[in-house]
């Protein structure tokens, strides 16, 4: 949406109205990712692109029909290797089209959502986009609020709760229900588009477990950057999977950086000369989650050195050293995994215990 959002915006203000056409799913090497969309206005016009060219008049015709009588279509397209070569585009695909009608009684949070959007403030929108009722009706996520509705209340908190976990992550694409909201049910399928930037994962130390880290981070949603002052060893081919290595000290190049609430922090270096000044910033940025890897002995000898650092008690209190949960685990991506279950943990506010020995619902705030 992000592309459309000055012709959106405009449309708006002079109480006109548009077809507003979004990729919602796709296979193979479609042209262009699921979020993409077009514009199909009242004037006649035709803004953005959906497939780079191969599907854009058949969508124009589509979001003529919708503007006329207001029903939402949802379509699927085929683009043949031949057809993507003849505009340009090197392969082909199929891709999934919702396309509905946008005007100030439709959808009267648009508004704010263009807001958000352009301010960069973290919002999804979960639209219905097929299934026996309420197609085409919207609710708009914040990290603390939402606004409208799919159609009840059981429905609404269901999205919530799981587009919440997709904002954090700066995730978009598909869920599925059952007709009431039942998540266990089929035959609903509600499209959620994020709007925000990915968390964003720093791990320093350019050791085995990093490079672990770094794919389970990945998998996770963070954009992950590896950062050690030793060049030897901060190489992309060593990390491979990382969206960025850097070489330098770790707490210098943090000073430099943007951290906020979803920001994660793993400091694996196992030397207090890296370890103390890279904590003692950390610990005093926003980040929602600060870990130090080490035994229970370096735990206790980075507290004493940190104290001396000046750091308070509250500020020590925001440490998960020994990082990671009690999983047993002994290899690197093992390890891994017990530092990302305690990441989602510090996250979510979850007990860390088996979900077979507790009672109520599985994801908080939701049907059980």
């Amino acid at each position: 949406m992000r592309e459309v959002l000055g012709e959106l915006a405009a449309i708006r203000q002079r109480d006109g109205s548009a077809a507003l056409a979004t990729v919602v799913r796709t296979w193979r090497s479609a042209p262009r990712p699921a979020g993409a969309s077009m514009l199909v206005t009242d004037e006649g016009e035709a803004v953005g692109s959906v497939s780079g060219g191969c599907v854009e008049g058949a969508l124009f015709e589509l979001g003529q029909e919708v503007l006329a009588d207001g029903v939402p279509r949802f379509e699927t397209y085929g683009v043949s290797d031949d057809d993507a070569f003849a505009v340009g585009l090197t392969c082909g695909g199929i891709l999934e089209v919702f396309v509905e009608r946008v005007d100030g009684q439709t959808w009267p949070e648009l508004e704010g959502v263009e807001r958000s959007i352009a301010r960069e403030e973290p919002v999804a929108v979960a639209t219905i986009v097929r299934g026996p009722h309420f197609v085409g009706r919207h609710l708009v996520v914040r990290p603390d609020h939402t606004e409208g509705s799919l159609g009840t209340d059981r429905l609404d908190d269901t999205v919530r709760e799981d587009a919440i976990g997709m904002l954090a992550a700066g995730r978009t694409g598909f869920l599925h229900y059952g007709p009431e909201g039942e998540r266990l049910g089929e035959g609903l399928d509600v499209f959620v588009a994020s709007h925000a930037p990915p968390a964003q994962m720093f791990v320093f130390g350019a050791i085995d477990f990093s490079a672990a880290l770094v794919r389970v981070g990945k998998l996770l949603g963070y954009r992950v950057t590896v950062c050690d002052a030793r060049p030897v060893f901060a190489t992309r081919k060593r990390f491979p999977d990382a969206d960025e290595v850097v070489v330098d000290w770790p707490h210098r190049w943090l000073e430099q950086q943007h951290v906020d609430s979803r920001t994660v922090i793993a400091v694996l270096t196992h030397d207090p000369k890296f370890d103390v000044p890279a904590l003692t910033l950390a610990l005093r940025t926003d980040a929602g989650y600060v870990g130090a890897m080490g035994s229970r002995r370096t735990h206790e000898d980075r507290l004493v050195r940190l104290r001396e650092a000046g750091l308070t008690e509250a500020e020590l209190a925001r440490l998960h050293s020994p990082i990671g949960l009690d999983l047993g685990a002994r290899t690197p991506e093992e390890t891994a995994i017990s530092i990302a279950a305690e990441i989602v943990q510090a996250r979510w506010g979850g007990t860390g215990q088996h979900l077979a020995t507790t009672e109520g619902p599985i994801h908080p705030g939701a049907a059980r």
